[in-house]
């Protein structure tokens, strides 16, 4: 398995993984724009583009996009996040060819007709209102909101149904034409494949509309530049007659750039990675206080948090929140065992190895990481990085992470936040 990369004289770059051990290929072009990049005038704009660019181009409607790929078996998505938008198709190798013309003309030839701006707010319009009737995630939301304050950083990727609702079509068009630059875009390809071949099928699918010639040359990596968190409160309270109390409770992390990232997912795991881990065990375990327990670990450039998610019976939420704390303080005292060191250190090994065993899984691995670093790691490089995170860093990196001054986010039946005050001193 061999990734190679070309980089043009756009500053486009083109990273290939090629696996002739499988028929398929996996197709993606990442472009260095997310939520964190738009004013509060034009927010929401990254993901309303996502989807706007697959109502239509100079070359194809919204249906011939579609069935083009759908017509050979294939699979075509995009998503957006706080730092970068993805579009990608996955299809019989044989069929790649096909996958890169249909989503490079969404790239280059977008049409964004004004008919087809106010069709799609309402869909954007639906999925606001999905979110919001889905407790379990809209508590996310409202953490980054709480520790992020009103931010970048703090604001829902898919916008406010204010902030929808005003965009214009020339808002969004320009904001396409700005931000949808060779520089700031990464094409990513993995599976039976040639380098070569690949390269040449992009310039040729990318350079329609004179894409390719734009003045701007070189690539940019976003500014690893100091994120100054500037939260509203420490605890977010959303009221609203669930069944179950949502809880996220969260602390600064490390930034994306921080060679102790891979300490902090080691960290991440053995605090909440699986069944074995400290806050299954203390919470679902030997209590039963809640049924879904976990952790997880989030990088940005310049900053990063590291937050715990329970749902638990409203009346024991503060317990919950209790006990929580109380693992935070244990581990940030004493650190990990050599056993649960090792455990988390192998969970985070094979879920990297055992999430990469589909094309689609390698395509984004190369994607994102050219995207973010400028370069990819091997898997024995990743691999060893994992391995060296000893006892000594884990207790160095949980002392100061670990009881740093907290956010708290509850979405359940709560009138107000003093219910949480006295367990968040």
């Amino acid at each position: 398995m061999t990734v190679r990369r070309t980089v043009l004289a756009s500053g486009l770059r083109i990273v290939t993984e090629e696996i002739p051990s499988v028929r398929s290929a996996a197709f993606g072009i990442w472009v260095n724009v997310g939520s964190r990049d738009e004013s509060l005038k034009v927010a929401g704009a990254s993901h309303f583009l996502e989807h706007l660019l697959f109502k239509g181009t100079t070359r194809r409607s919204a249906m011939e996009i579609s069935s083009s790929i759908e017509a050979v078996g294939g699979e075509m998505n995009a998503f957006t996040s706080k730092e970068y938008t993805c579009f990608h198709a996955r299809v019989i190798d044989k069929d790649l060819p096909l996958a890169i013309d249909v989503i490079s003309d969404l790239i280059t030839s977008s049409l964004a007709r004004p008919s087809d701006v106010d069709a799609e707010r309402k869909v954007v319009l639906e999925e606001i209102s999905m979110r919001d009737d889905d407790p379990a995630d809209l508590v996310h939301e409202l953490f980054a909101e709480t520790f992020y304050g009103d931010s970048t950083l703090g604001r829902s990727i898919l916008g406010t149904t204010k902030s929808i609702e005003a965009l214009s079509r020339n808002a969004v068009f320009n904001y396409y034409k700005k931000r949808y630059l060779p520089r700031d875009i990464v094409v990513a390809v993995a599976g039976n494949i040639r380098h070569q071949q690949v390269v040449d099928q992009v310039i040729a699918a990318l350079s329609r509309d004179d894409f390719l010639d734009r003045p701007e040359s070189g690539f940019n990596l976003r500014p690893n530049q100091e994120y100054i968190r500037k939260p509203k409160k420490s605890i977010g309270l959303m009221n609203r007659k669930t069944e179950q109390a949502h809880i996220v409770l969260g602390m600064s992390g490390v930034n994306r750039d921080d060679k102790r990232r891979f300490a902090m997912g080691v960290l991440s795991a053995a605090l909440g990675g699986g069944m074995s881990s400290r806050l299954f065990q203390e919470i679902r375990e030997k209590r039963g206080l809640a049924y879904s327990v976990y952790s997880y670990a989030q990088q940005f450039a310049g900053s990063g948090f590291l937050a715990l998610y329970a749902g638990s019976t409203p009346s024991k939420a503060v317990e919950v929140i209790k006990i929580m704390r109380g693992v935070l303080e244990e581990v940030a005292s004493n650190g990990l065992s050599s056993m649960e060191l090792s455990r988390a250190q192998g969970s985070v090994s094979g879920s990297l190895v055992l999430g990469q065993e589909d094309t689609g899984a390698r395509m984004s691995r190369i994607g994102k990481s050219e995207l973010i670093y400028g370069q990819v790691l091997s898997f024995d490089e990743i691999l060893r990085e994992i391995s060296a995170v000893d006892s000594a860093a884990i207790a160095k990196l949980a002392s100061e992470v670990l009881l740093s001054a907290p956010s708290l986010s509850v979405v359940g039946p709560f009138a107000k936040r003093s219910i949480f005050e006295e367990v968040m001193k």
